[in-house]
């Protein structure tokens, strides 16, 4: 799991059947040394399914990969990252 923070949101034409009705957003990963030193994220924005409704600055949990389906377990969706939360805060050590 990554975090990342909101900058936006996508709109689409058209898209898979098994995905409409689903709203995206696009998300900036944070580095470890952004975290740590409390700095704006410094990763490639990318796109991301949203079922909380997270908003633009909030900061979020990612999951990718095989991880990103888990929450639609047993339909299969051709998904590359979810919103798994919304976090209220970070704590690095």
């Amino acid at each position: 799991m990554r975090i990342a923070e909101v900058i936006g949101t996508v709109t689409l034409s058209r898209c898979h059947p098994m995905l409409a009705g689903y709203r995206w957003i696009i998300g900036v990963p944070y580095s470890l040394k952004a975290l740590k030193t409390k700095t704006a994220p410094d990763g490639e924005d990318f796109v991301i399914l949203d079922e909380l409704g997270a908003g633009n600055g909030h900061q979020i949990g990612v999951s990718e990969g095989g991880e990103a389906v888990m929450p639609f377990y047993p339909e299969r969706k051709p998904l590359d990252a979810y919103c798994a939360c919304i976090l209220d805060a970070i704590e690095v050590k």
